[in-house]
């Protein structure tokens, strides 16, 4: 196979690596780096710094928009970042240590787990309550609906940021957004309103994934030949993804495509693990 025809490969695999995670919320990643490994024999670190690149730049260009709208929680995502960036780099680390098969079926798990949370059904009630540490940090806030402002309370700071500090692990190891395991500390443990947790979520995704990529640059795991064609592949998909999701009036099909489409993904990445052909 040629150079070109393997970039081209990569490029539209990427593009609807990106779709699926836009559609769904829970980033491209999840869909590139079985592509890669499985489907294209590459080595699964190289595979996660590549993917670690395209959650940077969908990360970035996404969350500046949502921050102009007021609707992401800057003070929350600055808070859970300590806890998200600490855990990257431990994750980061630790995925040069850990054999390949083993984060092959890790995946495998965390995959099956994110299908789960595609399909499950959002809590959109909005809590007045309010806790001590989320009166002391000021992270009880606001965001603007069509019907005007609402005002929103945060409990359970130190159980979420456990939950993020998990999170921030499993995307340094993995090379994903790990938004799955976002949703589960913003909205069900912090209770943050479903609007403003994935808006917030995607604005902290980026920096985790800088803090990862840092570990995994220095080991030469990032391969510019490799990352280019997974970027603009992984960008132009999630475009296309939030085009659809503005004019689409249910994208309840959409999760159910992806969750068979990650099921069948994870099953293979485990038996790859388990067999060690990864």
């Amino acid at each position: 196979m040629s150079v070109l025809v393997l970039t081209l490969i990569i490029l539209v695999g990427a593009y609807f690596a990106g779709l699926l995670g836009s559609l769904t919320g829970l980033g491209g990643g999840v869909v590139i780096i079985p592509l890669l490994t499985i489907g294209l024999g590459i080595n699964i670190h190289y595979a996660i710094g590549a993917s670690l690149v395209s959650v940077i730049a969908t990360s970035s260009g996404s969350a500046a928009a949502y921050v102009k709208e007021g609707i992401t929680n800057m003070r929350i995502g600055m808070f859970l970042e300590i806890a998200t960036t600490t855990g990257a780099l431990i994750g980061a680390m630790l995925s040069l240590v850990i054999h390949a098969p083993i984060i092959a079926v890790i995946f495998g798990v965390i995959l099956i787990f994110s299908a789960i949370m595609s399909l499950r059904k959002k809590d959109t009630t909005v809590l007045q309550t309010e806790s001590v540490w989320a009166e002391k940090l000021k992270l009880n806030g606001s965001y603007p609906t069509a019907d005007g402002e609402v005002k929103y309370g945060v409990r359970k700071v130190g159980g979420g940021f456990v939950m993020m500090l998990f999170a921030g692990v499993i995307s340094g190891l993995l090379g994903i957004g790990s938004g799955s395991l976002k949703v589960v500390a913003m909205d069900s443990i912090m209770r943050i309103p479903f609007k403003v947790s994935t808006t917030t979520s995607n604005f902290m995704i980026g920096v985790t994934a800088a803090a990862s990529a840092v570990v995994y640059l220095q080991r030469g795991y990032i391969d510019p030949a490799l990352a280019m064609p997974v970027v603009i592949g992984v960008l132009l998909g999630a475009l296309t993804g939030s085009k659809i999701l503005v004019k689409s009036t249910s994208s309840g099909w959409l999760r159910w495509v992806f969750a068979v489409i990650v099921t069948i993904l994870a099953g293979q990445m485990i038996y790859n693990g388990l067999t060690g052909k990864i």
